[in-house]
């Protein structure tokens, strides 16, 4: 039996602990042993839908949940159907002969919708492949990560969606193979996985991103690059104000050549204390890709600087005593993260994942974004330096940059953009510094998107705004996958209603 209950009702938490389904009943979907990914496919969608009808005859909505990462309750429904994806995570190559004509195969590769982000790394690395992009951390499920528009952090490339090239969508009226009009398996292929094609650019933009509310995803074709290495550099300087407009041109060889190495990076992050932001060190992080080689001098992920949000240690510490929060977050920065390797020190290097690490569970600590047009950096910076000042919130203020993202829903908007997290104690203050900084920017009609799955503070009239055709194509999309609003509303919850994606 490919679907399995595990009992209930009970409740569940989320992996951060930030978030409880009430009353749940809990189900696992679980790989095979097939030797054909078709017929894994097949046997595991058939089961899916026979699954969502036995859930419709009890009246209960579903939830999909991967690792359940999302800190944000995107993935939070009471007396819901929970089904659990984790241990469906098999990979498998894709031959030249599974795909159409024309198509090359060489990196492509059948994902089951519980692998996380770190198995699939792995599984492509064993091919000499490697994914080009995703987010900080590794311990999400690749499809639940592509889900909510995890951001990518590679100067050059979009969100983690992009690897997506067809998925397997399981709904209550079929079970669908979605891929873009051009097509990409051949029909044989297709039919062996028991779905039926649809062939269509905007439903495969929003299966790229659908935010758990289009179906239940089994399956991705993920594409992928030849493996590379990455040499990061570390360190903490103090950045000059003027270095924000190289930031927001895109002038990244000439803020890398001020900080870190005279070489084009291909990864830019900026940690910095919101208190005197130009006066104390902010904590830097380049990478620069280099060609892949075998006899490369293994590192670990701490040498390779993996790992960079530990301000959860000292949450509580900053929270307390919020008179001091500047120096003590500064303590923080310093003290609480990786040490990686400075300009002075030996280099070192490590393929794309092998600088992944998992997070610590995040219950006690606040985490938030906002994507803005990279252009308008120097300026929301200096607007979110002064919130802080004003009004408080222990938080950290980190910036990475990104291309254009595809799928419909992907914040990362922009034909540039520049992400901007938030991390800091889980407390009233904190939160209440946020919630002053996005009404700051709407005061200043600043355009900005916010991440599905952190602490995002959205509903159905903000994201009309945010995503205007975009959403309308999207629930054009939704209502070709899910034509009968009782199915809509059977991948609903409080939080997806609210966001006015399942009614």
């Amino acid at each position: 039996m490919p679907i399995v209950p595990l009992g209930g009702p009970g409740d569940w938490s989320n992996y951060h602990g930030t978030g409880v389904c009430e009353g749940a009943m809990r189900f696992a979907l679980r790989s095979g042993d097939a030797a054909r990914g078709r017929d894994e496919l097949a046997i595991a969608s058939a089961a899916v839908r026979e699954w969502l009808a036995k859930a419709r005859a009890e009246g209960k909505r579903v939830r999909p949940l991967g690792a359940g990462w999302s800190p944000s309750n995107v993935n939070i429904c009471s007396d819901a159907w929970l089904l659990h994806t984790r241990r469906f995570n098999r990979c498998f190559r894709i031959g030249p002969g599974d795909v159409r004509p024309g198509i090359d195969a060489s990196g492509l590769m059948l994902v089951e919708a519980g692998a996380l982000v770190d198995e699939v790394s792995d599984k492509l690395e064993e091919q000499d492949r490697s994914l080009w992009t995703s987010g900080a951390g590794n311990g999400q499920t690749f499809a639940g990560a592509a889900a909510t528009g995890t951001h990518g952090s590679m100067v050059a490339h979009g969100g983690i969606q992009d690897h997506i090239r067809a998925v397997q969508m399981v709904t209550p009226s079929g079970v669908h193979w979605i891929e873009p009009a051009r097509g990409l398996m051949d029909d044989a292929f297709i039919a062996g996985t028991g779905s039926a094609p649809l062939r269509d650019d905007d439903v495969f933009a929003a299966a790229q991103l659908p935010v758990g509310a289009l179906g239940i995803v089994t399956a991705l074709v993920v594409d992928s690059v030849p493996r590379f290495l990455v040499r990061p550099i570390q360190n903490l300087r103090t950045v000059e104000r003027a270095a924000l407009d190289w930031l927001a041109a895109g002038d990244f060889r000439r803020f890398s050549a001020a900080y870190a190495l005279d070489l084009e990076p291909d990864f830019v992050q900026m940690i910095v204390n919101p208190y005197k932001p130009f006066k104390r060190p902010a904590m830097l992080r380049f990478l620069y890709r280099e060609p892949w080689r075998p006899d490369y001098p293994q590192a670990t992920p701490g040498e390779l600087g993996a790992g960079h949000d530990a301000l959860s240690l000292l949450g509580r510490l900053l929270d307390d005593w919020p008179w001091a929060r500047g120096a003590l977050l500064q303590f923080a920065m310093k003290q609480g993260y990786a040490a990686g390797p400075d300009v002075d020190d030996p280099a070192v290097f490590g393929t794309w994942g092998e600088g992944l690490d998992t997070h610590r569970p995040l219950a006690d600590l606040f985490n938030a974004s906002v994507t803005i047009d990279r252009a308008d950096l120097a300026h929301v910076f200096e607007l979110i330096c002064a919130v802080y000042t004003r009004h408080g919130g222990s938080t950290a203020v980190t910036v990475r940059f990104m291309e254009r993202a595809e799928g419909l829903l992907a914040p990362a908007r922009f034909q540039h953009n520049a992400v901007i997290d938030f991390d800091g104690p889980r407390s009233e203050r904190t939160a209440d510094a946020y919630a002053r900084v996005v009404e700051l920017l709407d005061r200043e009609r600043i355009a900005f998107t916010r991440h599905w799955a952190k602490s995002c503070r959205l509903d159905a009239a903000r994201i009309a705004a945010d995503y205007g055709e975009d959403l309308q194509r999207w629930r054009a999309a939704r209502d070709r996958l899910l034509p009968d609003p009782v199915d809509r509303a059977q991948f609903g919850s409080d939080v997806l209603d609210g966001f006015g994606l399942t009614v």
